[in-house]
């Protein structure tokens, strides 16, 4: 059952290389098949040794006028958790580090273990992976990286450092071994599915035959307010809450919280003792009159452009989800997009994160987040959750006249 448009669908068996595609919504129903689970495995395991290797190294170095300072990857924490900026230290952390590792490590368990179907805490670790990945941002922590580097370049020699290089090495691999994953084969693996329903009809919505499909496993089964999937346990909880409405309340939260972002300074930049506080619009357009036009427009693009876009398309589909469903596939790859994007946001917050790290000079130069730094990272944190909280099938008719099976 599509998990975006609810379209009941029976597959055929897989061979290898192939992968299901929903017939009126395009989402994809399955990953590619692969043999074994060999591969992502192996790309998990090397992700993690140069996790490991990450913390063993300098980061970077960075030196003005004869005053050096070397970081650490550690140190982006600790320089924020001493400015007193503890949530800012927590977010980076956990999506750099604690949910990418917490997500490689479980992945080689359930891998090693796949085909022992009493292997422990395998259901609960898988049903946890899935939703994970949204927040695996090691790859964006990599951009925000190199827009630092390239704000203070004219500034001071930057010197990289091995721990930089293995970073890179580990989100490539990270995001190899998230699109190697088969996780209709590993769950099958896992915990078979049980037999299919023979009275669910294809080419029809889940909702007009009272099915709903299991947000960790997939297994479609039929809806109850106490129902639990039969293959993994999770419970469906679209009748806990109406999404739409948590949803609104959540775009909202988020367009407060956007005042204060802008208002208050995401960084301060202290020089002999003078300092000189910057908001995020003051940011973008010192870097423009600096004639750093790619970086201003990669700072506008993150902290203004994809934020407000991402309220204002969420706040459209709300509406349009409460109204008769039109342009289906259009509003669906519309949200798409918007859910996508979310995440680059957050460039803003890591480049504050780097630059408070990275440059100490003592007296001489420095840079201080600002109370606007936790307020957009809570921008970028609620408007993803309100993306993952918004019901798609609503886009869709619930009896539409099917073509396709």
């Amino acid at each position: 059952m599509c998990g975006e448009c609810d379209w009941v669908v029976w597959l055929p068996a897989r061979r290898p290389g192939q992968r299901a595609h929903c017939p009126r919504c395009h989402h994809h129903l399955t990953g590619t098949a692969r043999r074994d689970a060999q591969a992502p495995m192996a790309c998990a395991i090397g992700a993690l040794i140069m996790l490991a290797l990450v913390f063993a190294f300098p980061f970077l170095g960075f030196s003005t006028h004869g005053v050096g300072h070397v970081m650490r990857f550690a140190d982006t924490a600790e320089a924020l958790l001493g400015d007193h900026y503890g949530v800012l230290a927590l977010v980076l952390l956990a999506t750099t580090v604690a949910f990418p590792g917490l997500y490689l490590a479980a992945l080689v368990y359930l891998c090693l273990g796949a085909g022992h179907q009493r292997l422990p805490g395998a259901i609960p670790l898988a049903r946890l992976l899935r939703p994970i990945e949204p927040w695996m941002m090691s790859d964006v922590f990599i951009v925000g990286v190199l827009v630092s580097l390239v704000k203070i370049v004219s500034l001071a020699d930057i010197h990289i450092r091995a721990s930089f290089i293995a970073f890179c090495i580990y989100s490539l691999l990270l995001l190899r071994t998230v699109t190697l994953i088969d996780w209709t084969a590993l769950w099958d693996a896992i915990a078979p599915a049980p037999e299919p329903d023979m009275t669910a009809h294809a080419g029809a919505s889940g909702r007009s035959q009272s099915l709903v499909a299991c947000g960790a496993c997939g297994t479609p089964f039929v809806a109850h307010p106490r129902h639990r999937c039969p293959r993994c346990g999770k419970r469906h909880h679209v009748f806990r809450v109406d999404r739409i409405q948590l949803t609104w309340a959540l775009l909202v939260t988020a367009a407060l919280l956007y005042i204060p972002a802008n208002i208050y300074p995401v960084l301060s930049t202290v020089t002999l003792g003078n300092a000189q506080p910057q908001t995020i619009a003051a940011g973008v357009l010192h870097l423009a009159e600096s004639g750093d036009w790619p970086i201003a427009a990669v700072i506008f693009v993150a902290s203004i452009v994809v934020p407000v876009s991402k309220i204002v398309a969420l706040a459209w589909l709300c509406i349009a989800a409460r109204g008769r469903p039109a342009a289906s596939l259009a509003r669906t790859r519309a949200y798409r997009i918007t859910e996508k994007i979310g995440r680059w946001s957050m460039i803003d917050v890591f480049v504050v994160a780097v630059l408070a790290t990275l440059v100490q000079a003592g007296t001489l130069m420095s840079i201080e987040p600002g109370p606007g730094a936790i307020a957009f990272a809570g921008v970028v944190i609620l408007t993803m959750i309100a993306a993952l909280t918004f019901d798609t099938r609503l886009l869709w008719p619930e009896r539409a006249p099917g073509n396709a099976s």
